[in-house]
């Protein structure tokens, strides 16, 4: 049994839901391009300065997770408004920001804003296109590349970057005003689940013991780190928390959880790594060939998802989303390892292929989990897209940051056994201990020592072979993981969405 919405409604629920998230895209293109500003103005450390930056993003996968457990009960209107509130309140700060804390409560705003976005669109767009949630879902998420389009061209346009980056802080309140707006009308439906009146107590054991252990551990993780620091042992600390509130789950709702689920959540870890950790590492990589302009590199591979994204149902229309993320996997796979050994012009031919692969990613999991996982409602739809959000800054881009300490090392020593001497220095990365470089300290003997080039060199080259080891490490294994669910599937005669029908 389905609610059904007027074509009316279900437009401006949609495009609503569209301008929502593409507000939280100009938002976040806004802050990426003004971090520098804000280090000048204020006279900020670099750590200060990732400390605002941060406060926009791990708020996301805290209200996600809320909200999505209370979201039925407190209904999608009233959610969606208040991330209308937050969201234009994150806005108003920034353009009256005359101090860091200000800054770094309007990113606050901004975080959990984005936040409840996520945890009413993503469901509420499984609701209405109950039969295409795959497909619609790729293109509501054209939404965030459009927004990271429309905001870096605003920032980066000649005349309009000139302007103060208080003035541009507005541009956000333009898609937000205009959202709340739409939402005015509209009937919003009622989830699928409550529809269906599948108990809530059902839609928990969807996650069961093994979701709650992986989300608690994270969420532990990073908030212990965000509000008291990290110390060697935060991540026995925060696993023995997972396994205890995980425990506590399980015995409430006495299920393990669903094993599927749990190993998309799994999976989520490297395809967040892969969508969005390795971007910086592109932009390092196109600079020698484009320099200034390689900004522009990011705003070009939102482009190309968003034009994809609106064309997703030509390939849902023929593949089952474990299909596409087979497809996914083996550009991203091709174009990392084309990236890791190209010069010159050839780099936006890699760039293009990358740029492929990761845009049906994330939309096609949260179609993959709907319509596998329709019992979860909300909470299923969402924690998986929040695990991955946490999973990039906890497990992703550190690990990425020490294949690339590893290939520096290896490469600067392989040129001079005085500089790396002289230059290495201790990392770590979850308590594990390994050899890093000082990466000032060993360009600074270079130049002494007539090698800055040769460093330099053996510095670029590391990133190169960074993206080889993370195409290894992260699509290649969602490639075999994906390959192996689709196979599962073929196996016992195809793939099928779950529907859920009323006795």
């Amino acid at each position: 049994m389905h609610q059904e919405i007027s074509l009316k409604d279900k437009q401006l629920l949609f495009w609503g839901s569209f301008l929502a998230l593409l507000a939280a895209g100009v938002g976040f293109a806004f802050r990426v391009m003004v971090l520098g500003d804000w280090q000048s103005e204020f006279n900020l450390t670099g750590a200060e300065v990732g400390r605002i930056f941060g406060a926009s993003l791990w708020p996301i996968a805290v209200t996600m997770i809320f909200f999505s457990l209370i979201v039925d009960k407190v209904g999608y209107k009233p959610s969606i408004y208040s991330a209308f509130i937050l969201q234009a309140s994150g806005g108003v700060l920034t353009f009256l920001a005359d101090s860091p804390e200000t800054l770094y409560w309007a990113s606050i705003c901004a975080g959990l804003g984005h936040g409840i976005v996520e945890a009413v669109i993503n469901p509420v767009c499984a609701s209405i296109y109950y039969k295409e949630k795959t497909k619609m879902l790729n293109i509501l998420h054209a939404s965030w590349p459009a927004g990271l389009v429309v905001g870096g061209i605003l920032m980066l346009t000649p005349n309009l970057s000139e302007l103060s980056w208080n003035v541009k802080a507005l541009w956000i309140l333009i898609p937000v005003l205009c959202y709340g707006v739409m939402f005015i009308q509209p009937k919003f439906p009622v989830d699928e689940r409550v529809v269906n009146k599948v108990p809530y107590p059902d839609m928990l054991k969807e996650v069961g013991f093994l979701g709650a252990f992986l989300a608690a551990f994270l969420l532990f993780y990073e908030l212990y780190r965000v509000f008291v620091g990290d110390f060697e042992n935060l991540i026995w600390l925060s696993l023995g928390v997972g396994a205890l509130v995980g425990a506590g789950f399980g015995v409430f709702t006495k299920s393990l959880g669903k094993l599927l689920y749990f190993l998309l959540c799994l999976l989520m870890i490297p395809l967040a790594t892969t969508e969005l950790g390795t971007d910086a590492w592109i932009k390092e990589l196109m600079t020698p060939s484009m320099g200034e302009l390689a900004g522009w590199a990011i705003v070009a591979s939102a482009f190309i998802m968003m034009i994809l994204r609106f064309q997703a149902g030509v390939l849902t229309s023929r593949f089952s989303p474990p299909t596409i993320l087979v497809i996914s996997s083996f550009f991203s796979f091709c174009g990392l390892m084309a990236l890791s050994v190209s010069s010159g012009a050839i780099v936006w031919g890699a760039f293009i292929l990358y740029a492929v692969g990761q845009t049906f990613y994330w939309p096609t999991m949260l179609g993959f989990v709907a319509e596998r996982f329709p019992k979860g409602g909300a909470l299923t739809l969402n924690s998986v897209t929040a695990i991955g959000l946490l999973s990039v800054g906890i497990i992703g881009t550190p690990i990425m940051g020490a294949f690339s300490d590893n290939h520096t090392v290896n490469n600067v020593k392989s040129l001079s056994e005085e500089i790396h001497a002289a230059a290495k220095t201790d990392a770590s990365f979850f308590g594990a201990s390994y050899e890093s470089i000082d990466r000032v300290k060993a360009t600074k003997l270079a130049a002494e020592q007539g090698m800055s080039e040769e460093i330099q060199g053996a510095v670029n080259d590391a990133s190169r072979q960074s993206l080889r080891t993370t195409a290894i490490c992260f699509p290649l294994v969602m490639l075999i993981a994906f390959g192996l669910i689709a196979l599962y599937y073929r196996s016992k005669g195809g793939y099928q969405p779950i529907e859920l029908h009323h006795p």
